[in-house]
């Protein structure tokens, strides 16, 4: 065999044998739909079960109020995040900020599963850019060892006479909790949305904050934290919270209860970002959400109620109990916050800011 035959045998083979050697081709990237909700909010169960269900992977980020959340959409997180978690109130300052786009409900068969109450809100007229997750009550936690009589008021928090010596907080975030529960002592009921009543509040929740007991300004769920840990004897919490240490036994020296003035109720939504990366893989999450079991599985895990008609029956006993379903007396005490936009909720931030400083 010549050298040069030799090589072109040599080169032949090798060329084979690399077209057999080339790497595979590589794999489409696996989709990632990006949830932004509120912390310990969904079973992971549910997630690696969504995982399996759409052949994707689920990355979550928790915020503890909807002011965190609506700031971090502002500053550009709406182009990164697929689902987001808006209470009620906030759905129309989301639209009106161009944060949130409108659903295609036809990709939401199971939207049939809501409970006809829950359906075309005052607050999302014809369920345009938000459907209902979950929905529940603002009240007071305490600790009962130390408080022997919490006389069922916002007194608590807002008379000295009521607590003159036990630390105490009042809830961030947006501060419309806070105004709310401020007006509602003060007799101006707690979904106030007037320029006086809000003055009034904050007047109040200034003078609250000078009290050598007053602890700062804490969200719902770190307060039930700093409630268990008996960081402080008194603040505002979420009923599903305390339900949840209820469950788990952390909470048992936790008293909660919905002040006679008035409180909170609310229904907190699934949304889809102005600029999602995958607002079907978004779409597909809610309407597995809207799924009658994993509706079921939601409540179970987090203590919360369903707005999930075809859940009902596959809901944990536990959440039959007065804390997480209100009796028809304690709905006489429970109100919407009202939806802010505009001018009136630039007003509104103002006075907020000023009540806090």
């Amino acid at each position: 065999m010549t050298k040069l035959k030799s090589f072109l045998l040599g080169a032949g083979c090798a060329a084979i044998l690399g077209a057999f050697a080339l790497p595979p081709p590589a794999r489409a990237a696996e989709p990632t739909l990006n949830l932004f909700t509120w912390s310990d909010y969904i079973d992971p169960a549910m997630v690696k079960t969504f995982e399996k269900q759409c052949g994707c992977k689920v990355v979550e980020t928790d915020y503890d109020s909807n002011s965190e959340m609506e700031a971090k959409l502002k500053a550009g997180a709406d182009s990164q995040y697929d689902v987001v978690v808006p209470s009620s109130y906030y759905v129309a300052r989301l639209v009106a900020e161009g944060l949130i786009q409108p659903l295609d409900r036809s990709a939401i068969p199971n939207f049939k599963n809501l409970a006809v109450k829950f359906q075309n809100p005052t607050y999302d007229p014809g369920d345009k850019y938000s459907i209902p997750y979950q929905w529940g009550t603002t009240g007071i936690g305490y600790l009962k060892d130390q408080i022997k009589d919490p006389v069922h008021s916002w007194g608590l928090l807002f008379n000295p006479k009521i607590n003159p010596t036990y630390p105490f907080t009042l809830m961030s975030g947006s501060g419309q909790d806070t105004i709310g529960a401020a007006c509602a002592y003060l007799g101006y009921g707690f979904a106030c949305d007037t320029k006086a009543d809000w003055l009034a509040a904050a007047k109040l929740i200034q003078e609250t904050r000078k009290r050598k007991n007053f602890a700062g300004f804490v969200d719902g769920l770190p307060e039930r934290d700093q409630l268990k840990a008996k960081v402080n004897s008194a603040g505002m919490v979420f009923n599903g919270d305390v339900a949840a240490s209820y469950a788990d036994g952390s909470g048992k020296d936790i008293g909660f209860y919905l002040p006679k003035e008035g409180t909170e109720i609310w229904v907190d939504t699934m949304a889809i970002p102005a600029h999602a990366p995958n607002p079907k893989l978004g779409l597909e999450f809610i309407n597995f959400i809207l799924n009658a079991k994993e509706g079921a599985a939601l409540s179970n895990y987090n203590a919360y109620s369903s707005p999930n008609a075809a859940a009902q029956p596959m809901l944990d006993p536990s959440l039959k109990t007065e804390l997480v379903s209100p009796t028809p007396a304690d709905f006489k005490l429970l109100h919407f916050l009202p939806p802010l936009a505009g001018a009136k909720l630039k007003l509104f931030n103002a006075i907020w800011t000023a009540a806090k400083q």
